[in-house]
């Protein structure tokens, strides 16, 4: 890291322990993610009980270059989870490499791409069901309680949608068919 890591107490006397234990849990992300530029982690104890243990919340706020910054916060849960100021910092630190590794996967190419779903023109309209010529040369099947908004008796044959495709008894159907074109959204 270029800035030294920076570990604050809030409501909660400074401990070398505690320290301790996150400069190694730094140490971790570091090593899976050698790009960190900068990290404050602040623990807290919110309020402090007389009768119950004390509740703590960890904050960790990471930068590297050219990434958007991670911060992550474990607030007091109401199970009472976070009685143990360790078990606080183990799950911030865990929420804080699951983002780092969301962070490598886009650096990387690795996200997912969503495809956008399939898309085809009316090919025939019957009382209550209809026919799709779909992009791919195919007909599927669709029931007019598939066509989004009530708008089956709006279709028109060679009208453009969209659908979510299943496979029916009889072959390929349309669950979903949301007409697209310039007087319905996209």
């Amino acid at each position: 890291m270029q800035v030294p890591l920076q570990v604050t107490f809030e409501n909660i006397g400074p401990s070398e322990a505690i320290e301790a234990r996150i400069r190694e849990e730094v140490d971790k992300l570091e090593q899976f993610y050698d790009r960190i530029t900068s990290a404050r982690v602040v623990v807290a104890r919110p309020q402090h009980r007389h009768h119950k243990g004390d509740v703590y919340q960890v904050r960790i706020h990471l930068t590297a270059p050219g990434d958007s910054d991670i911060a992550i916060s474990r607030e007091p849960a109401v199970t009472g989870a976070h009685e143990d100021v360790y078990v606080t910092i183990r799950d911030a630190f865990k929420a804080a490499r699951r983002q780092l590794q969301d962070v490598a996967r886009k650096r990387q190419g690795h996200v997912k791409a969503h495809e956008p779903p399939p898309h085809g023109r009316i090919l025939a309209l019957q009382f209550d069901h209809g026919f799709i010529a779909s992009a791919d040369g195919r007909e599927i099947y669709f029931h007019r309680n598939s066509v989004t908004h009530d708008k089956f008796d709006e279709l028109e044959v060679g009208q453009e949608v969209r659908f979510s495709e299943a496979v029916g008894d009889k072959g390929p159907q349309a669950t979903l068919v949301r007409p697209i074109g310039k007087h319905h959204l996209d």
